[in-house]
């Protein structure tokens, strides 16, 4: 008899939703457990970026994770209870919950905006030199997948949570975002959700097809995004916060994975992968840069 796999459903597929008389700008999807600490300055920072509106999805929050971004975002919040753990009742595969989300926010939300991205609180969307997302991207036309490559930052030195926001007190990265060290490359991409036809966590399907652009507009295959060539962060770049001070680190570390993942080895991999982002560090302050550059009212999320 075969065995069926135990490997959790990360990929879905679906029809793309219809796009809406006049969608325009940009709006993100996020799937969140108690980040009370630092969602405050996630949320200010992507306002200050001209997000239209955040879709969160509530994955059994027992802070004021959810206070703070209504504090910030106002009616441009639309909050989902999302604290579930869903299966296939034919092979007791389970459906990965945040690739459930991403694939529920692109289908019923998608069709009221040009972009969607679906990223984490850890998670920074950077315009590099406009001053919106939206203007960005704008030089793209209509283009309906733009890769962007991690650029993350590790501990920088911090035992214990230093006073003050995020950005200001983590501002160096791994130095080189495609080296293909393992917790160092990886990609989140902002899409035209009429146009998504399949999502994992990392990637999409635009128009059946498993191809993206770079923010220059060069196009390449999903498997080849890796490549020196394809690399851009010219016009918006995603500044990846992996962890925090060591303190933030070990908590990370007791949480968990999302994944039913051995303990010990979840931890071993967390290990791994600070060491590489902090192999070799580049100073990195673009976003502290952009804040600067769209005025002093967006000073206090530094």
């Amino acid at each position: 008899m075969k065995l069926f796999s135990r490997r959790p459903i990360t990929e879905l597929a679906f029809a793309p939703p219809d796009p809406r008389p006049g969608r325009d700008g940009v709006a993100l999807a996020l799937i969140v457990r108690n980040e009370e600490r630092h969602i405050g300055e996630w949320a200010a920072f992507h306002r200050a970026a001209g997000v239209s509106h955040v879709y969160v999805y509530d994955n059994g929050c027992t802070d004021r994770t959810i206070a703070h971004l209504r504090d910030e975002l106002g009616v441009s919040l639309t909050v989902m209870p999302w604290d579930q753990k869903l299966f296939d009742a034919g092979t007791g595969r389970e459906i990965h919950n945040q690739v459930l989300a991403y694939a529920h926010a692109l289908r019923n939300f998608g069709g009221l905006y040009r972009w969607m991205a679906c990223i984490d609180a850890d998670e920074f969307l950077v315009p590099k030199r406009a001053d919106s997302i939206a203007a960005a991207l704008a030089h793209l036309g209509d283009v309906p997948s733009v890769t962007l490559p991690w650029h993350n930052f590790g501990r920088n030195g911090h035992v214990q949570p230093p006073k003050g926001g995020v950005l200001s007190n983590y501002t160096h990265r791994a130095a080189d975002p495609i080296s293909g060290a393992r917790g160092v490359t990886n990609f989140k991409t902002i899409v035209d959700a009429t146009r998504v036809t399949a999502l994992k966590v990392h990637s999409y399907h635009v128009d059946g097809r498993a191809v993206t652009w770079n923010d220059r507009g060069q196009a390449a295959a999903n498997k080849a995004r890796g490549s020196r060539d394809f690399y851009s962060a010219d016009h918006l770049q995603l500044n990846h916060y992996y962890t925090r001070s060591e303190d933030e680190l070990a908590a990370k570390i007791a949480r968990g994975s999302n994944q039913r993942v051995a303990a010990e080895r979840h931890a071993a991999r967390v290990r791994r992968n600070v060491a590489n982002i902090e192999a070799e560090e580049v100073e990195d302050r673009c976003a502290i840069d952009f804040l600067r550059r769209v005025g002093a009212s967006h000073s206090a999320a530094l």
